[in-house]
């Protein structure tokens, strides 16, 4: 088959791997077809066995990775949707961008590999390890669509509490090469490894989570403001007058949490009109997203503690934001030519936050903020010092469109509460809002665009993390040593 493949013009061979990259996408939420992307994987690596040179590996490996995030990520045109006239030309450029850019990764760490350990389907595994751990630091980041992230509906993402989402891709690579060595003198040991891996994830299924004696009950508030409607000012006091009268239903919670942006006016004018807020929450305590201004003209996006009485008792501002998105590198200069943040009003967009990742939430404890974007990046938490009682997400999932985006935003947030041994409070503008548990498991939720409110209780924490306390070095270590052992083999051979 190889043989076959070699003999394709270059031109096919792109298009057959640019196919079969996206068949690996199908591994990512919603569609959580984990086994296609295993399959898609070894395919990629028995091409890799038979290429003929470093470059040839390189082009097989991003025309691989150009399929697979051009399907991952096409919700990433849907931002420029919701300002067609303003933005909608950028669409087709942001994906083909996005989709190449990524891909790149997966070509440079193939090239390195095959220069080093020639046409060896794990150090190609390897490789891709380097490159998605790469991918999720370099140029601030942008771990969306991890190979490790398709275990998030299995068991096997329990492994994440103990070396985050890289030691799953490590899993990926290793389910790939297993089925890869079925076709081959290795079959048997691909057996073995597929058995063991099935056996772990038996051994990982977790047990039921606990919810204490005297379960805190947070209420959730959903208000399905689409993008487009949401900074109308024919619509936004609908949406707002929408959560008061929802935050006022029933008996009163221990804590009211609204999504990003929930309050689309700036804080610095609303303070005098935060008693309506506070009538409806009764005494509870109420947390909300809004954006504010600074003494220096920066602008944040914030989310807020209020108390009782409608006293702010803390601000967070988001501290990693959305390039192109909520900032432009050169800002003041591209503005110039109209070229502005997908969510700005001008070319400066907003400025990052400094303050410490926490907030205390009164009769509860505390817990980290996240703010949208700042959900996906694991090796940012700390979860570690001075043990928080829960991770706190609010997100505006409504420029993500109604298919991929919101559902792989939402199995990030579940990796996240593994990784930590943390429950979370996930609350978004247009959904999925959710309680998830601190093995990733979704308590209760609210549907995608629908707007309502649910209560529900607050999981206990697990005890601390291997990956709280060290981070992506573990993985760092193993795959080092895993790369360096695959160096020595045909080295200690020839000797």
């Amino acid at each position: 088959m190889t043989a076959a493949f070699a003999g394709l013009s270059r031109w096919t061979r792109f298009c057959i791997l640019m196919l079969a990259g996206a068949i690996a996408g199908l591994g990512q939420a919603p569609q959580d077809m984990w086994f296609a992307t295993v399959f898609a994987l070894a395919l990629l690596m028995a091409v890799h066995s038979a290429s003929a040179s470093a470059r040839q590996a390189a082009f097989q490996s991003w025309a691989f990775g150009v399929g697979y995030f051009a399907f991952s990520l096409r919700w990433i045109i849907e931002p420029f949707l919701v300002d067609v006239s303003r933005h909608g030309w950028m669409a087709p450029f942001a994906i083909a961008m996005m989709a190449a850019g990524a891909a790149a990764f997966w070509a440079c760490f193939a090239y390195v590999s095959y220069r080093f350990i020639p046409r060896s389907p794990l150090a190609l595994g390897g490789a891709l390890i380097w490159a998605e751990l790469t991918r999720s630091l370099i140029l601030t980041g942008f771990p969306w669509a991890l190979l490790g992230h398709i275990w998030v509906p299995t068991s096997l993402a329990q492994l994440a509490a103990y070396g985050g989402p890289h030691l799953l891709t490590l899993v990926t690579v290793i389910a790939a090469w297993a089925v890869f060595a079925l076709f081959g003198r290795a079959r048997f040991f691909g057996i073995g490894l597929l058995a063991a891996l099935v056996g772990l994830g038996w051994l990982c299924v977790p047990p039921t989570a606990l919810l204490g004696d005297a379960a805190p009950t947070v209420r959730l508030v959903q208000p399905n403001a689409p993008q487009h409607q949401k900074w109308d000012p024919e619509f936004r006091e609908t949406f707002v007058n929408r959560m008061v009268e929802m935050t006022g239903q029933g008996d009163v919670p221990d804590l009211i949490v609204w999504p990003e942006t929930a309050v689309p006016y700036l804080l610095n004018y609303v303070q005098s009109d935060l008693s309506l807020l506070d009538e409806a929450a009764r005494g509870a305590p109420l947390v909300f997203g809004i954006q504010r201004r600074d003494e220096a003209q920066q602008y944040f996006n914030s989310l807020v503690v209020m108390g009782q009485g409608g006293v702010l008792q803390q601000i967070y501002d988001k501290r990693h934001l959305v390039p192109f998105g909520e900032y432009i590198p050169g800002g003041d200069l591209l503005g110039r030519f109209g070229i502005h943040g997908l969510a700005t009003t001008d070319g400066a967009g907003f400025a990052p936050g400094v303050a410490e990742a926490r907030v205390t939430i009164p009769g509860i404890g505390e817990a980290i903020p996240l703010i949208c974007y700042e959900g996906i990046f694991a090796e940012e938490l700390d979860g570690a010092t001075g043990r928080p009682r829960f991770l706190l997400l609010i997100t505006n999932d409504a420029w993500f469109g109604q298919a991929a985006g919101p559902f792989q935003h939402l199995a990030q947030a579940r990796l996240r509460a593994i990784e930590q041994g943390l429950p979370m409070v996930r609350v978004a503008n247009t959904g999925v809002s959710a309680m998830i548990d601190p093995h990733g498991r979704i308590v209760g939720a609210l549907p995608l665009n629908t707007h309502g409110v649910i209560d529900l209780a607050l999981p206990l924490a697990l005890p601390i993390t291997l990956y709280a306390r060290w981070g992506d070095w573990l993985l760092i270590i193993v795959n080092a040593l895993l790369t360096l052992g695959l160096y020595a083999w045909p080295r200690r051979d020839s000797d």
